[in-house]
């Protein structure tokens, strides 16, 4: 019972947030050995070795947990990826071939639409692997194999902990399809394994900074509008910020991949709109800063959420949120975590129902 009570928290969502570092934990316990991935019992190198194409279907917070694992998995597993949102997919003619593999996520393993999506591949004889938090859901039982997150209960409908604990899934996949196929150099991947170790202690250094963020929040709750911004691994984390804020403080937030500004959104962008950045792609930080210097002369105020070698690129930015060294390929898995802090204290500030925003359910099991 003592996992799903608050204890010191205010509200479940807060709590679950600072129980990150304990799902990440859990989720890679076992199976990181001697920098390689394994996945006991997982029984499936066969499908993996001659999978052509991955197909990733989910909705909502797993959705954008496939989009970081599509990039990774096609830069470390040189494999071929789609991502759907799974309440589509069940519409599409999808071009069907023998050796696809379907990934499903889903917090729940009930999510109609994703279940919907399993069935329609399972129906056309393809291979399904879910990734799902709980044993014996609809979706772990009707898949192919499943490979379980450790992320404990979830009690506040905006998910935070498990959203952590499916990129860490997506992130061992990519290491373990790299390794399987002898695709990537086999040092880097032992080197990256050995990093996803560490990335806990990084996430409990950003929990560290949650009054900084707090008082930013204060500061800006009375918004109407927020505009979330992001290049390569970073656009799928502007993706979930903009939807925890939406969610959970009903402020309007829009995420766009920052290249994308010149193509329509920059005529939103006027005099006082705050705009969040992520800055932790470090090849990336030239082009991402030629477009915050085109926000700043249209007078938008700018926070950075900013690896802290980066910093120095963030000058011209009226806020700052630091986050430690790290990997840019892992650093999804720690920039998101300020998000979520933000996220939570907007909609405290607003006096909104945090762990129970309106019109909102935790598992979607209807169309």
């Amino acid at each position: 019972m003592s996992e799903i009570e608050k204890g010191e928290f205010e509200h479940f969502m807060l709590k679950e947030i600072h129980e990150q570092p304990e799902a990440i934990r859990k989720t890679l316990a076992g199976r990181i050995k001697d920098g390689r991935v394994d996945f006991p019992d997982l029984e499936f190198d066969n499908v993996f070795k001659n999978t052509g194409k991955i197909i990733i279907a989910a909705c909502g917070t797993s959705y954008h947990a496939g989009m970081v694992g599509r990039l990774v998995i096609e830069k470390l597993a040189r494999i071929p990826v789609e991502i759907d949102l799974a309440s589509e997919f069940r519409y599409r003619e999808v071009l069907w071939n023998p050796n696809d593999l379907v990934i499903v996520i889903s917090q729940s393993g009930e999510t109609s639409d994703t279940l919907a999506a399993l069935r329609e591949a399972r129906h056309n004889g393809i291979k399904v692997l879910a990734i799902t938090n709980v044993p014996g859901s609809t979706i772990a039982q009707e898949a192919e194999r499943v490979i379980y997150t450790h992320a404990g209960p979830e009690i506040a409908i905006a998910s935070t902990k498990a959203y952590s604990a499916q990129l860490l899934i997506m992130y061992l996949l990519a290491l373990y399809l790299a390794s399987l196929r002898d695709s990537y150099n086999p040092v880097e991947l032992e080197g990256l394994a050995n990093e996803l170790l560490g990335v806990d202690a990084m996430v409990e250094s950003v929990l560290q900074e949650q009054q900084h963020i707090k008082e930013l929040a204060e500061k800006y709750h009375k918004v109407q509008s927020i505009f979330f911004l992001g290049r390569g691994l970073d656009y799928p984390v502007a993706m979930e910020g903009a939807l925890k804020l939406k969610e959970t403080s009903y402020v309007h937030a829009e995420a766009y991949a920052t290249g994308e500004l010149l193509h329509g959104p920059l005529a939103l962008i006027e005099q006082g709109v705050p705009v969040l950045t992520l800055i932790s792609q470090d090849k990336l930080v030239d082009k991402s800063m030629s477009n915050i210097k085109e926000i700043k002369a249209r007078g938008a105020v700018v926070l950075a959420i900013c690896k802290e070698n980066l910093q120095e690129h963030c000058q011209e930015c009226d806020e700052k949120i630091l986050l430690p060294r790290i990997n840019p390929m892992l650093a999804p898995i720690v920039a998101v975590v300020p998000l979520q802090i933000f996220a939570y204290y907007m909609a405290l500030f607003r006096g909104n129902d945090v762990d129970k925003p309106r019109n909102l359910v935790k598992s979607v099991m209807g169309d």
